[in-house]
């Protein structure tokens, strides 16, 4: 399993919030690309990136920032957080972003999600972010009215090949991530799947490898010291 290091961005820094509430916002680095050399250090492969401000406007505001910490750092890295056309998938993915990640556009525009697999293949991923059960929407700001395993079957049928599934609930809550939610998405979709949310300890992280899951995002467990990146990597081989 994959272990992907997280930097969220909003105003060209590297914050968190608590369970998508941006008014519980911490700034760990105003910086972020420091904090990006760290995990390259660590041994980390890949870093997982997020436009707060985009996913809530639509626009790619952190767009810049997000290229200058990809090429600074080296790292492998998949982008989300706004991105709802694909005039943004095209620049980010000329810019050498590796992979981006679709989220309320997935949801809202019908074909979108079949025009960008159709151009980019594996380049593309989807955010399926998750609360009560039910998908959530800009910045998990609303909820659309669709079950989570049912949008992840629609995203698979539409050729999708990796989704990335975050339980807003646990987010930032540094109480353990959902491991029955992953377990059930394992067990019934064919799909590369990343967990997401409250990845707080090695336990958690040991718990999801053994669900054979592609790969677990770590956030806030790093900025409070609770897990050790180059720990991780070890647990989840």
């Amino acid at each position: 399993m994959l272990i992907f290091p997280a930097i969220d961005l909003f105003r060209g820094q590297a914050v968190r919030l608590l369970r998508g509430d941006y008014n519980q916002m911490t700034v760990y680095d105003p910086e972020p690309v420091n904090t990006a050399m760290k995990f390259k250090t660590c041994g980390a492969e890949w870093i997982h990136v997020v436009d707060l401000e985009g996913a809530k406007t639509g626009e790619a505001v952190n767009l810049e920032t997000i290229i200058n910490i990809h090429k600074t750092s080296g790292l492998k890295c998949e982008v989300g957080g706004g991105i709802r056309s694909l005039a943004v998938i095209e620049r980010y993915i000329n810019a050498g972003i590796d992979r981006v990640i679709l989220g309320t556009a997935a949801v809202t525009e019908k074909n979108f999600v079949n025009e960008a697999v159709k151009n980019w293949g594996e380049k593309i991923s989807v955010g399926v972010d998750i609360r009560e059960g039910q998908v959530a929407i800009k910045g998990w700001q609303e909820r659309a009215n669709i079950e989570a395993l049912e949008f992840c079957s629609r995203m698979q049928d539409a050729g999708v090949t990796h989704i990335i599934c975050t339980d807003i609930s646990k987010d930032g809550a540094m109480k353990g991530t959902n491991i029955s939610l992953y377990e059930t998405l394992a067990s019934r979709l064919a799909i590369k799947i990343t967990a997401s949310g409250g990845v707080s300890t090695l336990e958690d992280v040991k718990a999801l490898a053994n669900l054979k899951l592609y790969g677990a995002i770590i956030g806030k467990a790093y900025y409070t010291g609770a897990i050790d990146i180059n720990e991780a990597i070890k647990v989840a081989k």
